[in-house]
């Protein structure tokens, strides 16, 4: 496996100065010397000439991929105007901090659930080496394992969890979730010299065709959780009343008539309308 390394090169500014005087040198050496010394000058101005083709430029955040015939030779990260062999063949890889959004993928959650997911990926590449040798096209090549990470990570997890279930869930658990797609991502980029510095889901939800299905399915189970909170509540206040009447020594209620007790606060607390008071002027037998 190829590993980044320095090159050894050379400032740019410091070699423009050597070749621009070592360029007038041997035009004045073609001018004003004798036929005989002239051949030097002009070896000396085509050494010149070559010479010319090693500068190159590196902007910040960029490495340059120093190859000779098809030997890697180092990375130079330095900078500025730089020189260096001039049949050194010259690769620019950036090294700026870069993300995408993935498709819109289709897949089956956990519970066999048709969905719909998305993840935004933030990435970056750390070592140019791997990231142009390892690999053919490492865009494309991290783009194609990103979506298929995603798409493994949404077969793995059901969207949502029922009570009982205690498995990690997409859409409830979300930054757990995103934690382990970015682990399973950077698995699958770290022999191309990638770093996996954010992930993210950008789109969730079910797949049109049942969607309408888990809607319902999702209100009445918010119904059902409201009425046993509710049932839970009335059931501690018609406790708490009868314990209180009897404490108190308010009335003396028997079995019957604590029954129907309950039964009418029960009602006035867990129904959806407002009771109608009724005033019961005689006996309730």
């Amino acid at each position: 496996m190829n590993q980044e390394v320095d090159a050894k090169t050379s400032s740019g500014y410091v070699l423009l100065v050597v070749l621009l005087l070592a360029q007038i040198g041997s035009v004045a050496g073609l001018i004003f010397l004798p036929p005989l010394l002239k051949v030097p000058a002009i070896l000396i101005g085509i050494m010149v000439f070559i010479g010319w083709w090693g500068f190159y430029l590196v902007n910040p955040n960029q490495g340059k991929v120093l190859q000779l015939f098809g030997r890697y030779v180092g990375t130079d990260r330095e900078n500025g105007l730089r020189w260096a062999n001039p049949f050194y063949s010259k690769q620019s890889v950036s090294l700026r901090v870069r993300n995408f959004e993935s498709g819109r993928l289709k897949v089956n959650d956990a519970n066999g659930n048709p969905i719909e997911i998305a993840a935004i990926i933030v990435w970056r590449v750390v070592d140019t080496a791997e990231a142009v040798f390892e690999v053919d096209n490492y865009e494309n090549y991290v783009t194609i394992q990103s979506e298929s990470a995603l798409r493994n990570l949404a077969t793995t997890y059901p969207y949502e969890h029922d009570r009982e279930d205690e498995r990690l869930s997409l859409r409830s658990d979300s930054n757990a979730i995103a934690k382990k797609l970015l682990l399973e991502v950077q698995d699958r980029l770290q022999k191309a010299g990638v770093e996996v510095m954010e992930t993210r889901l950008s789109h969730l939800a079910y797949a049109p065709e049942i969607a309408q299905a888990m809607l319902q399915r999702q209100q009445a189970s918010a119904v059902l959780a409201a009425r046993r909170i509710i049932v839970q509540g009335a059931v501690g206040m018609v406790s708490d009343a009868l314990s209180q009447l009897g404490e108190q020594g308010v009335v003396e209620l028997d079995n019957e008539r604590k029954a129907a007790m309950v039964s009418n606060l029960l009602v006035v607390l867990c129904g959806d309308q407002r009771a109608q008071p009724v005033i019961n002027t005689g006996s309730l037998y």
